[in-house]
Order: structure tokens, then sequence, then C-alpha cells
């Protein structure tokens, strides 16, 4: 990583100025690993558990790490009630704007990211980038121990959502993920309606749309060993009209610019 005093760097060499939200549901097993690997990694950066009322007690161990930090930088957020993965992160995303980090991070509780790779992210974003999307499916991205119809559902999704959107995002469903502040500032999140795995679609198309810069780095990302997966039929109905209508929508609108 750039070092921190380097002229356009936004994040510290450690991961100073940086919050990592990581949404929870029954993860209590994976939850102090997942964490103690991040603080190896990166040890300036902080941390904000937003668990769902987790029936397995993970709040409760959250707020144990939480309480066991002695630098205060594991911070935990309770909500009351399970409506979806996006929801979550926008609680975390409100909860991280309301302080003055400069770069909000997206990352999955169950160890499918690596924070050992983190750096490669936070090194795009010192680099200029304002969001940067941790790919599968860029030259050097990995797949490890995924099952092989899972794999086609992904690489299927994020074809279909490319060329449905015209967006230049191999992996635009990834979870892993990196945004300067002022990305999420801009992209109205007070409007955000999808809850559930076309969330990720959703704000890098806004992200898109916004004239950012958007990058992808390859990452390789492991099945997880404990828990289970979240993903659903209905969620993945909804990610498929979703993007249908955006890219519709965005269609209209060129034509209606060509017109003028």
């Amino acid at each position: 990583m750039r070092p921190a005093d380097d002229a356009q760097s936004v994040v510290g060499a450690q991961g100073g100025h940086a919050l990592v939200v990581i949404p929870t549901f029954n993860e209590r097993e994976n939850l102090p690993t997942i964490v103690t690997r991040l603080q190896a990694a990166l040890p300036d950066i902080h941390v904000l558990i937003v668990d769902d009322s987790s029936p397995d007690g993970t709040g409760e161990i959250a707020d144990q790490i939480a309480a066991d930090d002695a630098d205060s930088r594991v911070h935990v957020l309770h909500r009351t009630e399970k409506d979806g993965l996006g929801k979550a992160y926008l609680a975390g995303f409100a909860w991280g704007l309301d302080r003055e980090y400069a770069v909000i991070i997206e990352m999955d509780a169950d160890g499918s990211h690596a924070p050992e790779q983190l750096h490669r992210l936070l090194d795009a974003i010192n680099g200029g980038a304002d969001l940067v999307i941790g790919s599968r499916y860029v030259p050097g991205g990995r797949l490890v121990n995924w099952p092989k119809r899972r794999e086609v559902l992904s690489r299927g999704a994020n074809t279909y959502a490319r060329l449905a959107l015209g967006a230049r995002v191999h992996d635009i469903t990834a979870g892993f993920r990196a945004y300067r502040r002022q990305v999420l500032e801009k992209i109205a999140l007070e409007s955000v309606e999808s809850a559930g795995y076309c969330f990720q679609i959703d704000l890098a198309w806004r992200t898109v749309r916004a004239g950012f810069d958007v990058r992808e780095v390859p990452i390789t990302f492991t099945e997880r060993e404990v828990g289970e997966s979240k993903m659903s039929g209905g969620v993945m109905t909804e990610a498929f009209l979703m993007v249908a209508r955006w890219g519709l929508e965005s269609r209209v609108e060129r034509f209606g610019a060509r017109r003028r």
C-alpha cells in the first residue's frame, strides 16, 4: 500500500480512515476469526458489525469483541429485524457517514473475502479510484471450493447484468468493495429500494451513472466453511427483474437524449 503521507492517499498504510462494514446474521462461529484477521492485516482499520438480531447470539459475541478491543476500533450496530443485506449495509453506511471515515468497505463475515487482500482495494482507492470492486472474474481472480452450479449462476448473473445495463464491470454482483465517502454521499442512498442480491448491482450501477471512477482488482473468493449461504430464489428473482427495469430505463433515457 502507498505510504500514508502520499498526497493522493485517503487511507493510511495500516487502514487508517477506513471503516469495514460487516453485516451478520447467525455468524457466531465466523465473526471472531474474520475480525482477528482484519486487525492483523490492517491494524488501524475500524470495523462496524451490523447484526440483525441473530438468534444464535452473534450480536452478543460482537458486543464482547468490541468490549475487548482496547483501541475502540470495533463497533456494533444492533438492528431489530432482518430485512435484507441491502438494508443492513445502508444502516452501516449511514453510521459511517455520520463519522469522519474517508472510505467505507463492504465485507462478508463468513471468510469468503480475505482480509489479507483488502489492501488491493485500498491501493486502488489511494490511486484515484472512487469505487473498487474485489473481482472474481478479472485476470488473477480465483474461486476456491465453490460448487460449479453456484459459479455458473454467478457468472451468468454478471453477464446478464453487464449486457442489460451496458456497464463494463465483470463482477458487478460482488460484495467485497470499497467506496470513497463522496460516492455514497452523492448516489442518493435514501432512494435505494433493493434489499437482497441486487443491492450490489444497484449501487455499482448508480456509481457508474454518476460518472465516478469504478475499478476492479482480482481477489480470491473462498466458499464459507461454517454456516449456510443466505441466497434464495426470491433474491435472484428480485435481481433479474430490477436489472431488466434499470436497463430499459437507461435505454429510454439515451434514446430521448439522442432525439433532442
